[in-house]
Order: structure tokens, then sequence, then C-alpha cells
């Protein structure tokens, strides 16, 4: 974070200085059985989908799969980091089971999410680009945002990394081919709402944590209001998780909590993701 400032009176070299004695590395382990209970946060509002589809009852139905996509994401970020306590072929099976169901190559999203860790707000950071933008140009944009992060991987990534995107795209076609094969409205109307939502990915996934804050040594913003906080299944304690990438989700707030004791001054500084 070095060259940047924060927007109010905090030293910067002090921040660091006392971010790193924040002891996080408690809150990091995670069994088997916390992983699989992680894989189970989609799979209501997927059965809520599946119903309120079936009753057509249109609006419910729409929130219910953005939902399920929302905590297929948190999903997702979590085997992306490894935080699941799988082993690594485990977090590979999560990823590519999410592929399945969500559309697109996880593995692509893995690839550029691990570089926006790597080189947030250079050149490389892909991901990170959105945030940069105005809300009218990352809605343009979201469409293109996702073939972007496929061919960043392919080009980028060498053998191990395409085998995975490749194996990814091909599980793409099992739920298109499925619904023109049983005639299911209801995997229509799922591959449908997976398309739009992974066009609006950069919206909700980048810009909204990461917009106004190229410029700030903070280069992500954090949320402190609980209800926000359990209607999002707390991913946007997002400073958090760039601050320790190696802490699941499900922990964050008490690793927000610490932050807070540690930099008295960081509540005050951070910009929220929702409200102000």
């Amino acid at each position: 974070m070095s060259g940047r400032h924060l927007p109010n009176p905090i030293d910067e070299v002090e921040f660091n200085r006392l971010v790193r004695r924040v002891a996080w590395k408690d809150l990091a382990p995670m069994k088997t059985r916390d992983g699989l209970r992680e894989c189970l946060h989609p799979l209501p509002w997927l059965f809520a989908a599946l119903a309120l589809f079936g009753y057509e009852l249109w609006p419910f139905a729409i929130l219910a799969e953005f939902m399920f996509f929302l905590t297929a994401l948190r999903l997702n970020h979590e085997a992306i980091h490894h935080n699941l306590g799988f082993g690594a072929a485990g977090h590979r099976m999560v990823l590519h089971g999410l592929s399945f169901v969500m559309l697109g190559s996880n593995h692509s999203v893995a690839f550029n999410h691990l570089r926006h860790h790597k080189f947030i707000n250079t050149p490389q950071d892909l991901e990170g680009k959105a945030g940069k933008m105005s809300l009218l140009r990352v809605l343009a944009y979201g469409p293109v945002f996702p073939f972007e992060c496929h061919w960043a991987a392919l080009r980028d990534g060498g053998p191990s990394w395409r085998r995975k995107v490749a194996i990814d795209l091909g599980l793409n076609l099992i739920l298109p081919s499925l619904a023109v094969a049983a005639g299911s409205a209801f995997l229509a109307w799922h591959f449908v709402a997976m398309l739009v939502a992974q066009c609006l990915t950069a919206l909700f996934a980048v810009w909204i944590t990461h917009r106004g804050c190229d410029h700030d040594a903070l280069v992500a913003r954090s949320q402190r209001n609980p209800v926000v906080n359990a209607v999002s299944y707390n991913m946007f304690f997002h400073l958090e998780h760039h601050l320790f990438p190696g802490v699941p989700v499900k922990r964050l707030p008490a690793l927000a909590r610490r932050l807070d004791a540690a930099v008295p001054h960081l509540k005050a500084a951070l910009k929220p993701v929702i409200g102000s």
C-alpha cells in the first residue's frame, strides 16, 4: 500500500504496523464439516427459486435466483482461497461444480481474483478494473467482463489453468442440454438468470466493494451495518478480506472487531459498501 494515503488523519506506516500485529491465524483453520456447511448455503435459495417459479411468483423467484448467485459467489470465493478445509482437489471440485450451476468458468474467476490480490490497482489487476469505473460505465462493461476474465486465464494461465477452464466450459454445456432434453422451463429460466447474473458480476462483486478506493491506502470498502451484513452473508467485510485473505468469510466479523480495536481510527476511515 506504499505511496497511497488514507482519507482522514491516520498515519499509513502506523496503520500497516498495527495491522501486522492483529492476531488472525486462529480464525483461519476450517474442518471438513465446516466446509460442508458452507456448501449448503446456496441450496435453499435454489429450491426457493424452483418453488417460486412453479407458482409464477416472478419477482420473488428473481430475488431467490439473485441470492442463490450471491451465496454461490461466496462459496466460490472460499474455494479460490482454499478456505473450506477440503484440500486442493476438494476446492477444485467445488469450483467445477459451481461452474456447472452458475455458468462460466470459476477457474477463470480464480485466476483473475488471485492476481487481483497480488497486483491490486495495477495494470495487471483485470478484476479491479471495474472498481475504477462510473456506475453507468460498469453496467455497460458488465457483459464484457466475463469474456475478458476467461481470455486472461487462457492466455496467461499456462497449461494447468487452461485445462481447468476447459473442464468448466465443458460443464457449462450440461445445463442447457438438460433444459432442452427434459423440456424443463425452470432449467431454461435458471440458465437465463445465471447469464444475466454473470453480466452483473462486475457491478456487485467488484465495483460495489472497490469504487473510489484506487487511490487510497484502504484498498477496499467494508460494512459495519449488521442488517446489511446478515443479508449479504458477510461478503461486505471486503477490506478485512484483502488484509487477511486466509480468514474464512464466516469469521470476518470477528476479524473486523480485532481490527477496530487495533486501529482506533479505522472505523472513521472506512468507506461503507452501502449507506453512509
